[in-house]
């Protein structure tokens, strides 16, 4: 029974960082200029994690977070090159992020110019720190 409450806790503690890196991504978008249309557009087929809005185009942002218990384990891991969180962003994730992209723009009826960003966030919660790396109009 305590092995199912750790399970349950720890998934509760990653959605926990999910979300503050999703945050931490939108207020990273703001501070250079967006807007944000939507954030977790949700379809039962794929989720965009930010949506924003800059220069009439618009980014659909997948953010991938990982979280460090000090700050000198983050620029270890940043300086091996060890565990970087945009290599979490797998062909499945992307096929599945592709068709809630082709929802939203239809129901929003965009027409316009849009790309795809990854937002990989590292943050030690404890330390109130957290470092962002945007890859910009990635290809799929």
């Amino acid at each position: 029974m305590l092995h199912m409450e750790q399970n349950a806790g720890k998934k509760s503690q990653n959605k926990q960082i999910g979300v503050w890196g999703e945050q931490i991504t939108a207020n990273y978008y703001k501070k250079d200029g967006f807007r944000i249309h939507d954030m977790n557009y949700l379809k039962p087929w794929g989720e965009i994690d930010v949506i924003a809005e800059k220069a009439h185009k618009i980014h659909f942002i997948e953010v991938k977070t990982v979280s460090y218990e000090t700050k000198a384990d983050l620029e270890r891991a940043v300086a091996h090159g060890t565990w970087r969180p945009e290599e979490k962003v797998t062909d499945f994730k992307i096929k599945k992020l592709s068709r809630a992209i082709e929802s939203w723009l239809q129901e929003s009826k965009w027409t316009g110019d849009w790309q795809i960003d990854v937002s990989a966030v590292r943050i030690v919660p404890r330390e109130t720190y957290a470092a962002i790396n945007i890859l910009d109009n990635v290809v799929l």
